[in-house]
């Protein structure tokens, strides 16, 4: 595993970034608009399939927001990677950032689980929101919000 770490660290875009501030600053905030992105369209994917907002049919915003989420995913993924590769030995022994990371992939495979389903083929046609499509939401809401707070928690145990 340090091997890798190592190896991580030595990547040219790592050297590049870990020797400017600007593009420091840039790919950050690339970060932080990605994770915009997802949450901005999560939460109120999420909270129509709850039953929280009724006003937009789930067939209307459903499949847009999905798509939105994953490109924000894809794009903290890249961002978060290159910000991981400036100090990966840090990084890696980081409980709030493992934390994160965790969450991410739970919060990747309960989205990609919930697609596979039958349910949501149903949910994105007009009819009824299940039982499981609406607890797969639910989920979702916390682990996204979990991995917002661990993410801000990572820059207090960095030492």
């Amino acid at each position: 595993m340090e091997e890798v770490l190592a190896w991580i660290g030595t990547l040219p875009f790592a050297l590049a970034i870990r020797h400017s501030a600007t593009l420091y600053i840039f790919v950050n905030a690339a970060h932080i608009l990605s994770i915009g992105i997802i949450i901005g369209a999560i939460l109120p994917l999420d909270l129509r399939l709850i039953g929280l907002i009724r006003a937009v049919p789930v067939e209307v915003i459903g499949p847009f927001l999905s798509r939105a989420a994953a490109v924000g995913v894809a794009l903290a993924i890249v961002t978060g990677f290159c910000l991981f590769s400036v100090n990966p030995f840090e990084y890696a022994g980081n409980a709030a950032f493992l934390t994160k990371i965790t969450l991410l992939a739970l919060g990747v495979a309960n989205a990609a689980l919930l697609h596979l389903t039958p349910q949501w083929r149903v949910a994105v046609k007009g009819g009824p929101l299940s039982l499981r499509v609406r607890l797969s939401a639910l989920l979702s809401l916390m682990i996204w919000t979990g991995a917002v707070i661990a993410g801000r928690w990572i820059g207090f145990l960095l030492e």
